[in-house]
């Protein structure tokens, strides 16, 4: 099926990184220590919006916190190094300080709009023929690893090039393994309703995560094909919702550089 797809300006990627609506609190609630340098929740907290964390499971904000200090370990390494002093990185550390506070901006005026049931139902009977047809169901590949960190080593090192064959023979832990991890095709209401929602978020041969109390699954779909079953609107609700706030996102960033541009700024261009 093809769905409309919203193009984003490049500075805002990042966008919906922050909860404008929270107050400024001292951090208090270490969540680890790394080289004597502590991490508390309360930063690491801040660094999502209210429905970005509502939607984390404990599973993924573990594997968050794992990032977090894998990151840590990393600057203090390149600090002792004295990376961050040469000019290159330095200009580099600036243009993402002035992208954070864009995006920051957007963010707050971003956080002042709501999308309701209605506007989400609204857009589905407007586009209805956008959303006809049975669901897809998806051909899927996968990989179980008991340890976040080691996921996420992995993960990373798929999304660069590595074959995914090769790593679900030398890295999955379960059985399936010896079929490279071929789970054949996934349904949204079959046992493993799980990996299909996984599936259904994103592109073909795109590597994917899945965290659960087990441990995570890396996975991909390679193939996809129409089901038997009906979609409808509890089923594309999500996707709905993607498409509404990539549209309120590019009008508030056009809003915003239109109210800026018509104070009294100076631009020169050389």
């Amino acid at each position: 099926m093809n769905m409309r797809r919203v193009l984003l300006p490049v500075l805002v990627c990042l966008v919906l990184l922050c909860g404008c609506k929270r107050k400024e609190e001292r951090p208090s609630t270490p969540l680890a220590q790394v080289n004597g340098e502590t991490l508390y929740l309360e930063d690491f907290r801040a660094t999502f919006s209210d429905e970005q964390w509502a939607a984390l499971s404990s599973e993924q904000k573990k594997q968050e916190i794992e990032d977090w200090v894998n990151v840590t370990l990393l600057a203090q390494a390149a600090e002792e190094q004295k990376l961050d002093q040469e000019s290159g990185v330095k200009q580099r550390i600036d243009y993402a300080a002035r992208k954070i506070k864009a995006n920051a901006l957007i963010a707050r005026r971003m956080s002042q709009m709501e999308i309701s049931e209605e506007a989400l139902f609204a857009y589905y009977r407007l586009h209805r023929s956008d959303f006809q047809g049975k669901l897809q169901e998806y051909d899927v590949q996968r990989i179980f690893l008991t340890d976040a960190n080691a996921a996420s080593i992995l993960f990373k090192r798929l999304q660069e090039g590595l074959n995914f064959d090769e790593a679900a023979l030398s890295y999955s832990q379960e059985p399936l393994k010896d079929k490279l991890g071929y789970m054949g095709y996934v349904t949204a209401n079959g046992p493993d309703s799980l990996f299909w929602r996984a599936a259904h978020g994103l592109k073909k041969d795109e590597p994917g995560r899945l965290a659960t109390a087990g441990g995570v699954y890396l996975l991909r779909y390679i193939n996809q094909r129409e089901g038997s079953q009906e979609a409808n609107f509890e089923d594309y609700k999500g996707e709905i919702r993607a498409i509404l706030l990539a549209e309120k996102l590019n009008q508030v960033y056009e809003d915003l550089l239109r109210e800026l541009k018509a104070k009294d700024n100076k631009i020169y261009y050389y």
